[in-house]
């Protein structure tokens, strides 16, 4: 999911604010511009390698359908909460990305009506933070036009939320955006950690069953980037609830991936010691965490 227009609006008026109580003789003015265009460069560059990693809200459930796994609807936030989110800015955020990235689960699984339904409780909450124009009839209309095209409705999907995000580009929004992209990643390495969690274990032989996950695995191993750069994207901005509890519980899942310790194990040739669901334990463990105090 790339913000790079937005969070680059962002810290312009970040940094247009720091540079106006700067003194004002020509000489500093001219040193202050120079400072300006070189941090606005350095720091354009900096967010951008930090956002590019940030999966859109269909990416991760394209990889899931990919490997074969079956769809559990199970998994996916119940929309009849939308009304408990729409009372607080910060929840309607969070769920507008969870119901985002469920979206795009319904989707790749052509779930197509059910994504439908989600777009309306999406609406909800767009509306609850004043996003004009993003998920309204024109959309709905759109989606049901390209039912059965799978391809143009991700697209459209991604579309959609990035417009959204982009909506939300003054400075006293950049905490809200955020919480958007973190609750549609977060919800995407929740199905995906799910899956593994929710898959029978007496069904196969053990090898048999890892063979049969090892897909699934390797998409949640390849998350490990993401998470770091999600959390020095919340990082930057605004210090309070729900902002400290997402750092706090992403700090404890960068953790736990670097137990993993999977560039050392690959390096070996031993990943086999990564690619066990019970290896996950930890990860699974914090993600459901982090899930639970964004849905409830």
């Amino acid at each position: 999911m790339k913000l790079n227009r937005l969070t680059y609006f962002c810290l312009c008026v970040v940094l247009a604010v720091g540079l106006a109580s700067c003194g004002s003789s020509s000489s500093d003015k001219d040193k202050n511009a120079a400072d300006f265009q070189a941090a606005e460069d350095s720091l354009k560059q900096q967010i951008e390698e930090v956002v590019y990693n940030i999966p859109s809200p269909s990416e991760i459930p394209y990889l899931l359908q990919a490997t074969g796994a079956e769809f559990n609807e199970s998994l996916v936030n119940s929309r009849t909460k939308v009304d408990q989110y729409a009372s607080r800015t910060d929840k309607a955020a969070l769920n507008l990305g969870v119901y985002a990235a469920d979206i795009g689960y319904l989707t790749s699984y052509d779930k197509t009506q059910e994504a439908i339904d989600y777009l309306n409780a999406c609406k909800t909450l767009a509306d609850n933070l004043g996003v004009i124009g993003s998920f309204d009839a024109e959309i709905l209309q759109k989606f049901e036009a390209n039912i059965g095209n799978k391809d143009s409705l991700t697209h459209l999907l991604d579309k959609t939320i990035k417009r959204t995000e982009n909506f939300l580009k003054d400075d006293s929004r950049n905490k809200l955006s955020s919480l958007v992209v973190a609750g549609s990643f977060i919800e995407g390495l929740y199905i995906s950690t799910g899956l593994i969690k929710t898959y029978p274990k007496n069904l196969l032989p053990e090898d048999n069953r890892i063979q049969v996950l090892t897909p699934l695995m390797r998409i949640i191993l390849q998350q490990k980037k993401s998470v770091s750069e999600l959390l020095k994207m919340l990082q930057t901005v605004e210090q309070t609830e729900p902002v400290t509890t997402l750092v706090a519980d992403l700090t404890a899942l960068e953790k736990a991936y670097a137990s993993l310790n999977i560039e050392e194990q690959i390096k070996n040739n031993r990943g086999d010691l990564v690619l066990s669901d019970k290896n996950l334990e930890e990860v699974t463990k914090v993600v459901e965490k982090l899930r639970k105090n964004i849905t409830e």
